[in-house]
């Protein structure tokens, strides 16, 4: 069946709000789940460092997921369908799982196929969307998920209080509801943008690592956009594995609380900003606009770290993240297509990825060796002062350049 651009542009959009959507519950709980391993299955500091790690290590093995459809769109959709079904799965049998070790597996498998699903998305996006209708589709649907993210917190946040253990049951229904979704994929027509390969499917290894490599070696500029990511995100990585126990041990947080600050609070200033980042991306070049999301990333763990003053210092932190995480995520899903230009993105956001993974294997490790070392303050300046190093990269980088981003 033929299918003209507005009506591959429409069924595109709907397949991936639907497919965003149905995540929503699983997401909300996500962001307590190192908490609720640590009350209770009394998770140790080390299973702590290695449930942070195996997030953004899990970008290690995505590429090997999504780099097999690099010119060969035609297998986007079982890619996807796939995808979606795996990273699900083991979540069903949660209530008769009692190894922290077996979640933490199950949720590093989450994180493969999520993040290896959504390079594929990008590139179908690209392919199958023009590119003012792709930019409006990442910002809506991005503050369509954290605004629901934001309302369902409210529910479960006094669940979790009320009975600890209905965790059990909670992650099993996410995942149920996320399963759904493989079905809204079907509704996206096959992209006629490139011709299909006949050739057979080779994996090598190292493919995506040289691919990669090689791409950082030839576009300059991206290779910058990577250091200047890198240092950011290490900033709030180096975080990520002490916070759980900052939480718990430190402020004594209900999951209540707990849920305000990191979902509520953080996605109401996410939904908030977006479309002020979505003008600001249009009229300064990515490193500028960089700079700007890293100044944030300086800003939130001295927030934070004064949270032990009052509950209120806390919210404050959490909306600073989404203001932040509102232009991080914004620029982080674009760089694809504006370095790759008329190229496939593909292997752009596989290089994203892959950063990530590499960033994950030094960083929580790290900051679990620095806290043991010396304390939660050391850690939150650590965080403060990579993220000062991203926004003088950015900055200087961005003024070296003679002529401002055009419009992608």
């Amino acid at each position: 069946m033929e299918y003209s651009p507005s009506q591959i542009e429409q069924r595109t959009k709907f397949a991936f709000i639907g497919y965003r959507l149905a995540s929503v519950p699983f997401w909300c709980m996500l962001a307590v789940l190192t908490v609720i391993l640590y009350e209770t299955m009394h998770i140790t500091p080390f299973q702590i460092m290695c449930l942070v790690i195996i997030k953004p290590m899990s970008a290690l093995f995505a590429p090997y997921w999504s780099h097999h459809i690099h010119e060969r769109p035609d297998r986007a959709l079982s890619n996807l369908a796939w995808g979606n079904i795996l990273r699900y799965l083991p979540f069903l049998f949660v209530p008769w799982i009692n190894s922290p070790w077996i979640v933490i597996l199950s949720f590093g498998l989450y994180m493969m196929f999520c993040r290896g699903g959504f390079t594929v998305w990008i590139e179908t996006i690209k392919n199958n969307m023009p590119v003012a209708s792709r930019e409006r589709l990442m910002s809506f649907s991005s503050a369509l998920d954290y605004g629901l993210t934001a309302i369902l917190s409210l529910v479960l946040g006094p669940m979790l209080d009320k009975n600890p253990e209905s965790w059990r049951y909670l992650f099993p229904a996410g995942a149920a509801f996320g399963l759904i979704s493989t079905f809204l994929l079907y509704r996206i027509p096959p992209s006629a943008s490139k011709i299909p390969s006949t050739a057979p499917y080779k994996i090598d290894l190292l493919t995506p690592w040289k691919k990669s490599w090689a791409l950082v070696k030839k576009d300059v500029n991206f290779a910058n956009f990577q250091v200047g990511f890198m240092l950011g995100g290490a900033g709030l990585m180096i975080l990520h594995s002490v916070t759980p126990m900052f939480f718990v041990d430190v402020l004594q947080l209900s999951y209540t609380k707990i849920l305000t600050a990191t979902t509520i609070i953080k996605s109401l200033s996410y939904v908030l900003t977006t479309p002020l980042w979505v003008r600001l991306f249009r009229k300064i070049n990515i490193y500028y606009f960089c700079g700007l999301v890293t100044i944030l990333t300086t800003l939130f763990p001295f927030l934070l770290l004064s949270a032990q003053l009052h509950i209120l210092l806390l919210y404050s932190a959490y909306a600073i993240y989404g203001i932040m995480q509102a232009g991080n995520e914004f620029a982080w899903n674009m760089s694809g297509p504006i370095f790759s230009k008329e190229q496939d993105s593909t292997i752009f956001g596989s290089t994203n990825v892959l950063a990530v993974g590499i960033r994950s294997c030094l960083i929580p490790p790290l900051g679990t060796l620095l806290y043991t070392l010396t304390n939660f303050s050391a850690v939150m300046i650590a965080g403060a002062l990579l993220g000062l190093l991203a926004t003088t990269h950015f900055m200087r980088y961005g003024a070296s350049l003679k002529t401002e981003k055009e419009p992608a």
